[in-house]
């Protein structure tokens, strides 16, 4: 009977763990860091301040369990890409796909990004486990590359960091600023039309850039 009890009471614990997380990954991503208040947090979560102290200590420390908790997300929905290898630029189209499509999806991942960029990455480098984390994303990237080396359809002087920083870049960039870019543009960058556009640019984007010359791009960008 005491060992049900413990079951029963460790199964709440996570219950209640999870929901004050989420209700951060929320609040945070709509009022900031500095905005993002504990009794917010705790209101969201239906629960109270004593209980977010308990399970994390402080707020930067709840807002450092955030940034590896949407990695963690992140890297679990990466993770369940089928990418067929034995078509390397296909694969590659695909990755840069998923990339993007998490992105406008998942506007509060970006949003905990932009902030903590704000503050200039401080609680990343508090993390022990986000390198883990950065690890396994760049991960899925690299047997994409090395089998187009291997096809001889990429190039063989890839440097893989610049890959993986182009296609962040290309898909952040667009989400994070696209507010400010809809006004100086004058044109709406959150219309689907406007974001499939950009897709289809920055997938032959990418080919284009692991590609040799000596490959033709049209077979695989077409």
């Amino acid at each position: 009977m005491a060992i049900k009890k413990t079951g029963i009471r460790a199964q709440q614990a996570d219950q209640t763990r999870a929901r004050i997380l989420q209700a951060a990954v929320k609040v945070f991503a709509r009022d900031g860091y500095s905005g993002g208040r504990v009794d917010s947090i705790s209101k969201v979560a239906e629960s109270n301040d004593r209980m977010l102290y308990y399970y994390f200590g402080s707020k930067e420390q709840l807002f450092t369990c955030v940034l590896e908790h949407i990695y963690e997300q992140f890297n679990q929905a990466e993770g369940k890409l089928k990418l067929d290898l034995a078509a390397p630029a296909q694969a590659l189209r695909e990755l840069v796909a998923f990339i993007w499509n998490y992105y406008v999806k998942h506007p509060e991942f970006v949003a905990i990004l932009s902030i903590e960029n704000l503050h200039q990455g401080k609680h990343a480098r508090q993390s022990s486990e986000m390198r883990r984390l950065s690890g396994e994303a760049v991960g899925v990237l690299r047997p994409i590359i090395e089998a187009g080396q291997a096809q001889g359809v990429f190039r063989q002087d890839i440097d893989l960091k610049h890959v993986y920083l182009m296609i962040a870049s290309l898909c952040y960039f667009y989400n994070s600023n696209r507010h400010t870019l809809s006004s100086f543009l004058g044109e709406d960058l959150s219309n689907e039309g406007q974001q499939q556009d950009w897709l289809a640019f920055i997938s032959d984007l990418v080919l284009r850039g692991v590609m040799p010359d000596s490959v033709s791009a049209e077979g695989f960008i077409n």
